[in-house]
């Protein structure tokens, strides 16, 4: 054999593969040793495929370089713009606590001025939230910026301008109840077997809710300040063919009261014509069906609903402009909403609930919808009424409001005096308004032909604090 070159080291490579000292010994003493022309060969070609690699390694390592600069850039964008809000916020807040100390510290009057300016901002700020994106802001539904004087307001709406008292209910750690802790209150959500009814999280959610009603409410006075063609009168008559259309299809009561209330907000910001008032009620019952029903009727039927006066694409038209003024924010609670917790607070005295009282306290509800006076007071405070007046149709010797409906609802029976004489004055018709939808619907013997039934006139004591 030739002179060979010894390699250094603890491998050599061999075709790719590393050779230990253990196989070269083992390959010298085969005759098979690797020489050094076969050496510098494989070596070159190692060399190659090392810098094959390293050429691939550094293409892959610019693209991530590029990549990272390309989220760099993106990220950096966001930071710059959320940092500036940030920055702004923080600002604001930071103005309006300094402003505060200075008022309680009686400084000049400029500055409280300013103060109380900046906290009006802040606080129209929550409602400019919800503005619609056609120009018209909820923040009209203060008296500040319609100009209403607020002495006109009765003392229901003064008193709904502040949050509601949060009530007792379950603890979420322990499951244990607050409420039964307290003498003469019923605990309703007692009953944690049915999932459906939430009892563990229903006192925050009602709360919710309650809060939820203060922030997007029509104002009672919308015919007068935003429409000139459309009256009442019109308003009462949609409603009342819009009761017989939920029947024809058999929609749900949610859907019937969402849609009430999307033509009122609507009407509340928009002008109107009348001849496309039947089509703002079409298109709202259809946005509502979507939003209740499982299987909501379609476009085309709504158009046959109304002799086919209106076509599918203004429908279609109308409905992009409701949903557009809505900021497609659709939901909103209704008296219905409330009325089923407080039917179930009412009952909860009963050893067998009456059935005739829940659907007297539903068909007292749903006169409100056609009753266009009746948006001076909350949808809670209507529910609330609805219950109290059904109670006393029901039974006249027991005071129809107790501790645990005091609770569940927040509302006094003073509270309520002025909505439950209205609400008998409806249940009277001591007007005589000739639409009867209502009226006819609940006479049916499915509705145990509660709308035949009257109540004796509600005497003040009823109404007296204890």
């Amino acid at each position: 054999m030739g002179k060979e070159k010894v390699v250094s080291g603890n491998t050599i490579p061999l075709n790719g593969r590393p050779v230990t000292r253990a196989l070269a010994s083992a390959l010298r003493a085969s005759s098979k040793l690797i020489t050094s022309s076969e050496v510098a060969a494989t070596t070159q070609i190692n060399q190659g495929r090392v810098l094959r690699s390293k050429s691939k390694r550094t293409a892959l390592d610019e693209n991530k370089a590029n990549a990272l600069k390309k989220r760099a850039v993106l990220k950096d964008i966001t930071n710059v713009s959320c940092e500036n809000s940030y920055r702004s916020c923080f600002n604001a807040a930071k103005i309006q606590v300094e402003n505060i100390k200075q008022i309680k510290k009686g400084k000049a009057s400029s500055s409280k001025v300013a103060s109380a300016s900046t906290t009006s901002e802040v606080t129209d700020a929550k409602v400019e939230v919800l503005s619609n994106s056609v120009g018209v802001s909820l923040s009209g539904c203060t008296s500040t910026s319609l100009g209403t004087d607020e002495a006109s307001y009765s003392s229901i709406e003064k008193r709904s301008s502040t949050l509601p008292p949060r009530p007792l209910g379950r603890s979420t750690y322990t499951g244990s109840s607050t409420v039964a802790s307290i003498p003469k209150l019923v605990d309703i959500d007692s009953d944690d077997k049915d999932p459906l009814l939430c009892t563990l999280y229903a006192p925050e959610i009602y709360y919710n809710l309650r809060v939820a009603e203060l922030k997007r409410r029509p104002f009672p006075d919308f015919m007068k300040r935003t429409q000139r063609d459309v009256t009442q009168t019109m308003r009462g008559i949609l409603v009342d063919w819009l009761v017989e259309v939920s029947e024809e299809y058999t929609l749900v009561p949610d859907t019937l009261y969402l849609t009430i209330y999307l033509i009122d907000w609507y009407l509340h910001g928009n002008y109107m014509e009348r001849q496309r008032l039947q089509l703002l009620g079409i298109t709202c019952m259809l946005i509502a069906s979507k939003y209740e029903e499982i299987l909501a009727p379609r476009i085309e039927e709504f158009c046959f609903i109304t002799d086919n006066t209106y076509t599918r694409d203004q429908v279609l038209e109308m409905e992009s402009q409701v949903l557009k003024h809505s900021s497609f924010q659709i939901y909103a609670p209704t008296s219905k909403t409330f009325l089923r917790r407080f039917l179930r607070a009412a009952q909860a005295s009963y050893v067998n609930p009456s059935r005739e009282m829940e659907l007297l306290a539903n068909y007292l509800t749903e006169l409100t919808l056609i009753d266009y006076q009746f948006l001076k007071f909350l949808p809670s405070v209507i529910a609330a009424s609805a219950v109290f007046l059904a109670k006393w149709t029901m039974n006249q010797s027991s005071h129809p409001w107790n501790p645990t409906l005091e609770h569940y609802t927040t509302y006094k029976a003073s509270d309520l005096k002025a909505s439950a004489h209205a609400l008998q004055d409806l249940q009277h018709n001591t007007k005589g308004c000739p639409l009867n939808s209502i009226r006819m619907k609940y006479r049916q013997e499915k509705f145990k032909c509660v709308a035949v039934f009257t109540s004796p006139k509600l005497p003040d004591m009823l109404f007296c604090e204890n």
